[in-house]
């Protein structure tokens, strides 16, 4: 081969290898797009994530340990977030839509359905949970801006709720996301590349011998040997609908009465009573201490609270005091 000739051969590999590179790059491209969504999603905008519990985790110095509670139910006081988290991604991988029904909870898996039951004026609304927060102390639930427009308390800011898991819901949620990601993994249909042949043998049979004489007989022909055709490809069962159609939440919200409630500072709960008596006597200058036995799990605590406090502000305030006194656990409590 002429040096003219394998320069040319050389050209025409490098260009078949850089259109082929071109190529792939656009189709990671592409699947990076569809992976990432959109930055702005609008409110009929469709999400995708994974169902996660996720490991223990440190914020501000404060340990919270997410778990699976069907039993869920706690009160306090909930806020809500928009703007600023509008399009970024949520703790499970889906988008943040600030239009759509969600919240963030510290602890509970994700995502999750809840009740949340403004107390203040009685409406209350189902959500999904499909992110971690809030971190601010004092605030059980983050709630969507559309969530906190529903439940009526988007221009306070605040609102004294009620959260309750919804069991059943979450459960078949749990299970369909599980099931969903493992026909995933495996892939369907199920694709054979070659089927195995079966083995056919040829035999010339005889006439029948229970046949009349008079009949006409006529021999069988002989069996050809051929080979059978191809069965259909196994293949596994169709994929669910999305998540979010079989679990899209209506926005429908119940309106009941208002339930008047007390704020608190609880400092702790304690399993003996001098222990609870000396915090009561430690917090005792910031104002009315509350020493209380409640059964807890089958078990007899002794709980030491401050309060009832006004409003929210003075809540807040409080918990901090309560806090830099050596309470670190310390939270606002809605009873």
């Amino acid at each position: 081969m002429q040096l003219y000739d394998v320069r040319r051969f050389l050209l025409i590999v490098v260009g078949v290898l850089t259109l082929a590179s071109c190529a792939e790059t656009k189709l990671v491209m592409h699947g990076a797009k569809r992976i990432m969504g959109p930055s702005e999603p609008d409110a009929g905008a469709k999400t995708s994530g994974e169902y996660k519990v996720g490991k223990p985790y440190q914020i501000s110095g404060v340990w919270y340990y997410p778990q699976e509670e069907f039993e869920y139910d706690e009160t306090g006081i909930a806020s809500w977030y928009g703007t600023k988290f509008h399009g970024r991604k949520t703790a499970n991988g889906e988008t943040y839509n600030m239009n759509a029904l969600t919240a963030a909870h510290r602890t509970l898996p994700m995502p999750n359905f809840v009740r949340v039951t403004n107390l203040e004026n009685g409406r209350s609304l189902i959500l999904r949970v499909n992110d971690r927060g809030p971190f601010a102390r004092g605030r059980i639930i983050d709630i969507s801006r559309r969530g906190a427009q529903l439940l009526g308390f988007q221009k306070q800011g605040t609102a004294r709720v009620r959260v309750q898991v919804m069991a059943d819901r979450t459960r078949a949620l749990k299970a369909r996301m599980r099931n969903q990601t493992d026909l995933a993994k495996v892939g369907s249909p199920i694709t054979v590349d070659r089927l195995p042949k079966a083995k056919v043998q040829s035999q010339a049979l005889p006439p029948p011998t229970n046949t009349a004489p008079d009949a006409e007989v006529a021999s069988l022909p002989t069996v050809q040997s051929q080979t059978p055709p191809a069965p259909p490809s196994p293949a596994l069962p169709p994929l669910a609908p999305t998540v979010e159609k079989e679990f899209e939440l209506s926005g429908n919200v119940t309106q009941a009465d208002k339930i008047d409630t007390n704020i608190f500072i609880q400092a702790g709960a304690f399993s003996l009573f001098d222990n609870a008596n000396r915090v009561r006597a430690r917090l005792a200058p910031l104002g009315d201490v509350k020493l209380s036995q409640v059964l807890v799990n089958g078990k007899d605590m002794y709980r030491v609270r401050v309060g009832p406090l006004a409003d929210v502000d003075k809540a807040d305030q409080l918990l901090i005091a309560v806090s830099e006194a050596g309470y670190k656990n310390a939270k606002i409590i809605v009873d």
